[in-house]
């Protein structure tokens, strides 16, 4: 499967390009990044999951980590706490807002 021609990747790289780079020590501790564990709220039953945003050879649903060309990966990385998205999932789009970051690696390091 060739990932940059998927759905998920094509609004992951939408995504990407609004994106706004910042040095290693300027990530705000409240955003989603790489390797971040995250509790998110699904808008509509109001569940809450804690997962692992990670690479995609990394990921592992029993053990809770999501890759990040996942459609909820994609949708989750660069979100800050409190914010929310409609993304487009396999059974059609659903409103998720970040609860938590448990982990942020950025913000561990300082």
């Amino acid at each position: 499967i060739d990932l940059h021609d998927t759905p998920t990747a094509e609004l992951l790289e939408s995504e990407l390009q609004r994106a706004r780079v910042v040095r290693h020590g300027e990530v705000p501790p409240d955003v989603v990044t790489m390797n971040s564990e995250v509790v998110y709220e699904d808008g509509r039953s109001g569940e809450r999951r804690s997962v692992r945003v990670v690479y995609p050879n990394e990921a592992d649903a029993s053990q809770g980590r999501v890759s990040v060309m996942a459609p909820i990966g994609s949708a989750l990385i660069g979100l800050s706490v409190g914010q929310e998205i409609e993304w487009q999932m396999p059974s059609g789009k659903k409103r998720i807002r970040v609860v938590e970051i448990k982990y942020q690696p950025e913000a561990a390091a300082r």
